[in-house]
């Protein structure tokens, strides 16, 4: 039974060489009855940190983002789950709001709670740019009404039940700076158009170059990265880039399929892939 400081809700976090966030995400839930996390193989800190800090460290080798959350949510005492990523953390605001919200929640048939998170990017948050400020995500959930895609990245939360919306944020300490955006990057695209390999998309090449110029157009006007400075230019920027190359990537897989053995073992070499 969890005491009355707690509620019965278990914070689970997936990581991988995350000693540098996992204090700060733990310590932003104070109210979580259970604190979990799943480690695939860090060669750093990660898991002394993380049980420091109370959590219950279980290593899983690493499924796949979404499999990995399911696993992780499988292994918790409590029904509902609170989902964070290493990198992120409850502001004081949300942790005071959900301590106060949350009860009626747990006690309710909904399937799911929304919160927003906003980026911290290039050393501070941002406050226009849609994509990174205010985005909507279903993290609060109860694991026998909903459930993660099994993509390789870029999973989301599937449920079709009620679900309660939460008004403070949540912040993602997005990359240090651009050299890790940019790896990261790297990885995702890779995880990516592996997806898109394995069900068979159609490459479109003749699609490229307005990927790139709509992408940016979108995300710095419409989006309102423009009202963000040239920290906005840079973000949208970065976002088209990234929403190209994973299909020059993908290209890439279908036409020279070696590329895919070599590009694991440089991305393994550097530790991008696990």
């Amino acid at each position: 039974m969890s005491s009355p400081l707690t509620l019965p809700i278990s914070l689970v976090v997936i990581t991988y060489n995350e000693a540098a966030n996992i204090a700060r995400c733990l310590d932003s839930v104070p109210f979580a009855a259970e604190k979990i996390v799943v480690d695939c193989g860090s060669d750093d800190d990660t898991r002394a940190i993380a049980a420091a800090r109370g959590a219950r460290v279980v290593e899983q080798p690493w499924l796949g983002f979404g499999a990995q959350r399911n696993f992780a949510a499988g292994l918790a005492s409590y029904d509902w789950i609170l989902s964070l990523d290493a990198d992120e953390a409850l502001t004081p605001q949300l942790a005071g709001a959900l301590q106060l919200e949350l009860p009626q929640l747990l006690a309710s048939a909904a399937a799911a709670g929304v919160l927003f998170r906003t980026a911290w990017f290039m050393g501070k948050p941002l406050r226009w740019y849609r994509f990174m400020v205010r985005e909507r995500k279903p993290r609060i959930y109860h694991r026998a009404r909903a459930r993660w895609s099994e993509a390789r990245v870029h999973e989301s939360l599937q449920y079709s039940g009620a679900e309660v919306t939460f008004q403070p944020p949540f912040m993602h300490y997005l990359n240090p700076t651009l050299v890790h955006m940019q790896l990261k990057y790297l990885r995702y695209a890779e995880l990516k158009a592996l997806d898109w390999r394995e069900h068979g998309r159609a490459t479109r090449p003749y699609e490229w170059p307005w990927v790139f110029m709509l992408t940016f157009v979108k995300d710095y006007l419409f989006r309102l990265a423009i009202l963000d400075g040239w920290r906005g230019w840079v973000a949208a920027y970065m976002a088209a880039h990234y929403a190209l190359y994973k299909r020059m990537r993908f290209y890439e897989m279908r036409y020279f399929e070696r590329s895919v053995a070599l590009a694991d073992e440089e991305l393994r070499t550097h530790k991008l892939q696990r």
